[in-house]
């Protein structure tokens, strides 16, 4: 059968994927007996899977990537327009949309001036572990060469990003991992660790990364990596004075600070980048998901001249950073990235993130008042999260498979919610919501709607 009359046959379609597609993150023992979901459409957050069905997307394609929503023809014209007139060319060189999109985007970051295109969350990582690494070899005598990494925290798929990753059941099968890589405790204050009791605990929390560096020896550490608010391990919104102490940790270590803003870049949250709540400065910040919001595949390590400059010496020939991106010489995703962060300006999507993720927040606490289940809500900008517990007192987790249910439950009437799933065994019990930053207040209205429906048909 050719393509188009394939495209045109939704039974041949199934048939085709079930025959020889290998989904993500899905146990494919099911499609046995059920076919799987194949989408079709999308405009705005709204989109149609190949039955025809309408769904609202409270999840920005299931991952939290589609920040200016589906169907932004301008996006598509811009790429198709260079794609046209030069497509690729090897990282080695530069090309055009690179060198326009590097200055908006350091131009949204103050401090940081450098920018290495890659392909994806994963990859970006992987650059600013090797780049912590190179640096350890070059000025550290190989010494400086531990990298920190913080228990619920997830930076990626590939055996170095699992290595770094605070997701038991992510890593679960995997291993064994690379060494040199060193967890710190979480931050979630709903879930203090036993004896930080006291009001500091922000304070408290980060002292705990002091405690590992001295237990490492800090001539040994080389950087510390964390999302500035931890994504799929819960929705965890950092204690007050949390980043303040992160930070005088790192300056007082010569540590380099990394920060993960694979989830929570180019406006989620309400600003540019996560870490911009919180007053701090990285010397790395890694990217992807949401700089082109889908339309292409891209990531960024965005690093000081402080770190670049550290592999500018031409008296040893492998002092450079001797490492390529294949795709990170695309020309499409730089494109779409210029377009996506011009929307988001144009369309005042940071505001409107603040807004509606205030509006979120605010129905969460209201279903928080009906349903004894929701034991915590956090979140900031359009990014939040409800954990679900047995009970508010002993905040026993809700099991993953009522979760599920709930989430299923979402799903029938049309309206795509998330939740952790196999990463924290025994914690996977936070709903999550991420839509798109074009969100409008009925949208909201209707998630949380469907949210209640839920919890009241499968709990009770």
């Amino acid at each position: 059968m050719n393509q188009h009359a394939l495209s045109n046959d939704p039974a041949a379609i199934i048939s085709a994927d079930k025959a020889h597609v290998w989904h993500h993150l899905v146990q494919h023992k099911p499609f046995e007996t059920v076919d799987p979901r194949i989408m079709v459409e999308g405009k705005g957050l709204r989109v149609w899977d190949i039955t025809g069905r309408e769904h609202l997307d409270a999840v920005s394609g299931a991952v939290w990537t589609v920040n200016v929503g589906y169907g932004r023809k301008r996006i598509a014209d811009a790429m198709a327009a260079q794609l046209t007139k030069l497509n690729f060319y090897a990282g080695a060189a530069g090309n055009i949309p690179a060198a326009q999109f590097a200055e908006m985007l350091t131009a949204k970051m103050p401090g940081l001036d450098r920018v290495y295109y890659a392909n994806s969350g994963s990859e970006a990582n992987e650059k600013a572990f090797k780049m912590v690494r190179q640096i350890a070899h070059k000025h550290h005598g190989g010494r400086k060469y531990k990298i920190l990494y913080r228990e619920r925290d997830y930076h990626g798929t590939t055996i170095a990003n699992l290595s770094a990753g605070g997701q038991e059941e992510r890593n679960a099968q995997y291993g064994p991992f690379t060494p040199g890589f060193i967890m710190v405790p979480h931050c979630l204050e709903y879930r203090r660790q036993d004896g930080l009791t006291d009001a500091d605990y922000g304070r408290r929390a980060a002292d705990a990364i002091e405690e590992v560096i001295l237990r490492e020896g800090p001539d040994t550490v080389g950087a510390l990596c964390l999302e500035p608010i931890t994504a799929g391990g819960g929705i965890i919104t950092p204690p007050q004075g949390y980043w303040d102490r992160v930070q005088e940790i790192c300056k007082k270590y010569d540590i380099l600070l990394h920060i993960d803003e694979v989830v929570c870049g180019l406006g989620r949250t309400g600003t540019w980048f996560g870490y911009q709540h919180y007053g701090v400065q990285p010397d790395i910040v890694t990217m992807a998901k949401g700089v082109a919001s889908g339309y292409a595949a891209i990531s960024c390590c965005v690093t000081t001249n402080a770190v670049f400059e550290q592999f500018k010496d031409d008296t040893d020939h492998l002092s450079y950073f001797r490492d390529i991106s294949t795709f990170g010489g695309c020309t499409a995703g730089p494109t779409a990235a210029i377009e996506n962060m011009a929307i988001i300006e144009e369309e005042g999507l940071l505001d409107n993130s603040t807004t509606m993720g205030a509006h979120l927040l605010s129905n969460l606490h209201a279903l928080m008042d009906k349903h004894a289940v929701i034991g915590d809500v956090r979140g900031q900008g359009l990014f939040a999260g409800a954990e679900l517990v047995t009970n508010r007192g002993t905040k026993d987790p809700l099991n993953e498979k009522q979760v599920g249910a709930i989430v299923a439950d979402c799903m029938g009437q049309g309206v795509i919610i998330g939740a952790t799933n196999r990463s924290v065994p025994g914690f996977n019990n936070t709903l999550l919501f991420a839509p798109a930053l074009i969100a409008t207040k009925d949208d909201i209205d209707e998630i949380t709607g469907a949210v209640d429906k839920a919890l009241t048909r499968v709990l009770g």
